[in-house]
């Protein structure tokens, strides 16, 4: 959990997915993922974290439903959404925290 701890101190935003995969909405959220990759390039970090295989990180983020998306500057949450989030919205949260 260290490095996790690491990621997200950047001074960059980090977009943290929490996923799992047999979650259908979780599926489609990775087109929307790239695309924003796509658009902002090295102005974020984007992760995603499976919860089925990392529960006491989901456990410590209350990750109760997937996807769920937090966004974080320097180690601090600045964002939350759980649910499919369109790449516009989720352009716009990073940008806005830039």
């Amino acid at each position: 959990m260290s490095k996790f701890s690491e990621i997200i101190n950047q001074d960059k935003p980090v977009l943290v997915d929490f996923f799992a995969e047999w979650c259908g909405p979780c599926k489609m959220m990775n087109p929307i993922l790239k695309q924003v990759k796509e658009n902002l390039g090295d102005r974020v970090s984007i992760i995603k974290i499976d919860v089925d295989k990392n529960q006491a990180l989901a456990a410590k983020y209350q990750v109760k439903g997937v996807p769920t998306m937090l966004l974080f500057k320097n180690g601090k949450q600045v964002w939350r959404q759980s649910g499919v989030v369109q790449k516009e919205d989720i352009i716009n949260r990073i940008t806005s925290h830039n």
